[in-house]
């Protein structure tokens, strides 16, 4: 019995070509790099000793950096290619997180965080329409999944290796790790994977096919990027307000804070491309999925509403975890089966961008609403719009399936 679930699970990972298996490591390593997020809000405020109000005005600029980035990268990737955009993000990117420990003013971090954070999320579309370069139709999805559980595993070693880092080195530790990983990871990327256009085979997907439809026309889209929205407020919670209720509700450290951040890593790392295979043999609608997350991450904040007990924290993070395994990977494949030829790269732009604007809000609305009317508060706003995606994710599966052609 164990030999065949070990047999199904190593089978799941089966049919990628060489160049996404090394686009998958060279993700790990840079996102095991990525230490100072889960911490950023932690060192603003205990480091620096900045308020909520200022906090939440950082990660402001932080969120409109990665907008800008976002859109930037999509248009460059349409234009001169994702290979020379993820070359120049990572390297630059890499090489500015150097410097970001020696500011340390209100207005100095606004901008650098909005410098950075523009270079630095030109990776992320570029990065998402060299999946299509690189991997065949039929298993793009499960490549899109290989590649988050990357990103995940990454996460899952990092935020445990930074609580760690902090308690012997201090938070300077950090940066110059989280620079060095991106500077190392894009050397490896130039040296193993050779260039390669966007593939001219169609993509497979379950509506009707687009003949150059622009994306600003495309009203299911646009549907779809607000459920995304909201799915990254409610996912981004985990490191802007959370790691502070760790500590000032809970009192735990850095170490234990980043032990319950790789929770969520680990599950994901063990169970998403099982679970990802098995939901594409049954062909189930994404747009099916996505509502079920919406329904997982909503109601992972308002357990948090019972404080007392040390385990609600567990909980909350297993449920945002399924929850995350269900929408992220099929948000993905979404917004890449939505895209017309020549468009891939403004459409994953676009759902990009839904994540750094959900970045912005995030921080600045959880930071403002514990600042005036405390946790409770929070969790209970976040929950509530998680209710509104869930019924976002219905008109959109209605929307699509008038799309599709009956009979």
């Amino acid at each position: 019995m164990l030999r065949s679930l070990l047999k199904k699970y190593i089978s799941s990972f089966g049919g990628f070509s060489r160049e996404i298996w090394f686009l998958t490591l060279i993700t790990f390593i840079n996102r095991a790099g990525t230490m100072v997020l889960p911490f950023l809000s932690k060192y603003l405020k205990e480091d620096l000793h900045f308020s909520y109000g200022q906090i939440g005005w950082i990660m402001v600029c932080f969120g409109i950096g990665s907008m800008t980035g976002s859109w930037l990268g999509g248009k460059f990737s349409d234009k001169i290619g994702f290979y020379k955009v993820m070359v120049f993000s990572l390297f630059t990117s890499g090489v500015l997180f150097f410097t970001l420990q020696f500011i340390t003013g209100f207005w100095g971090l606004c901008a650098a965080m909005f410098v950075i954070m523009t270079i630095s999320d030109m990776f992320r579309p570029a990065m998402f329409v060299s999946l299509g370069a690189y991997s065949k139709p039929g298993n793009r999805t499960r490549a899109l999944t290989l590649v988050r559980l990357a990103i995940n595993l990454g996460f899952a070693a990092g935020p445990a290796l930074g609580g760690l880092i902090i308690v012997q080195m201090g938070y300077g530790g950090l940066f110059w790790i989280d620079g060095a990983t991106c500077i190392i990871a894009i050397l490896l990327f130039r040296a193993l994977v050779p260039e390669k256009k966007k593939s001219t085979e169609a993509p497979v997907t379950d509506t009707v096919e687009k003949e150059g439809k622009p994306v600003f026309k495309d009203k299911p889209y646009w549907v779809f990027l607000f459920v995304t929205f909201v799915l990254g407020m409610l996912f981004f919670q985990i490191f802007t307000t959370l790691p502070i209720y760790h500590k000032e509700v809970y009192g735990l450290t850095e170490l234990q804070t980043g032990l319950l951040m790789s929770l969520n890593g680990l599950l994901i790392f063990v169970f998403e491309m099982p679970m990802v295979s098995y939901i594409e043999k049954r062909k189930t609608a994404k747009t099916r999925l996505i509502f079920l997350s919406t329904i997982l991450m909503a109601t992972s904040f308002f357990i948090l509403l019972y404080p007392g007990w040390i385990g609600v924290l567990v909980i909350s993070m297993v449920i945002i975890t399924l929850g995350e395994m269900l929408g992220f990977p099929y948000t993905n494949a979404f917004a890449m089966s939505r895209a017309s030829k020549g468009r891939e790269g403004r459409y994953m732009a676009l759902y990009t961008m839904s994540f750094s604007l959900a970045h912005i809000w995030s921080a600045k609305t959880g930071m403002e609403i514990i600042d005036r009317w405390g946790y409770n508060a929070n969790w209970f706003f976040m929950g509530s719009l998680g209710l509104i995606a869930v019924a976002c994710s219905i008109l959109l599966r209605n929307m699509i399936n008038k799309e599709i052609p009956q009979g």
